[in-house]
């Protein structure tokens, strides 16, 4: 594991109020020593512009990098109630709120609600920062594994972002 010291020195530039978070979260020590994604799991996209990084039976849902920037500076994330409630693929599932717009967040896929990023909370600026590894905003459980078929990897996301701007 990557010292509290380093982890002070790489994070300088981050308001005091982010470091917690992004320190305690446990992608910022795959991150300071591997510069690809290889932190994450299957990363895929929507059209809608969330991702869905996918661990075996779990996948994380959030805003893609495209999205976040297009928002500007997230000022709050409206999370759901973690209840295990059933999410079906086009569910809303969260709202972020920026400086520019308020925008939902649409499930990609189907799944039982298994946690919420509660970092959100204190700290929604980390959708701009890493809206992968620190931005997550829900967790799910797979509950129908097809529908990630219909998603987009990340080159026919770039590529998809090609035809949308």
């Amino acid at each position: 594991m990557v010292s509290s010291i380093i982890l002070n020195s790489m994070f300088k530039s981050i308001p005091s109020v982010l470091k917690h978070a992004v320190k305690v979260h446990s992608n910022v020590a795959c991150r300071a020593i591997s510069s690809t994604n290889s932190c994450y799991g299957r990363l895929l996209f929507s059209k809608s512009h969330e991702y869905v990084n996918v661990t075996d039976k779990t996948a994380r849902v959030g805003v893609s990098d495209h999205a976040q920037k297009e928002l500007g500076d997230v000022v709050y994330v409206d999370l759901p109630q973690v209840d295990g409630q059933e999410m079906a693929a086009g569910d809303v599932a969260a709202s972020v709120e920026s400086v520019k717009a308020v925008a939902e967040v649409y499930s990609p896929i189907s799944g039982v609600l298994k946690a919420v990023n509660t970092y959100l909370e204190n700290s929604p600026g980390l959708v701009n920062l890493d809206p992968v590894a620190d931005g997550w905003i829900i967790e799910l459980e797979v509950t129908k594994p097809e529908e990630l078929d219909s998603l987009m990897d990340e080159a026919a996301y770039a590529k998809y972002l090609e035809t949308v701007e």
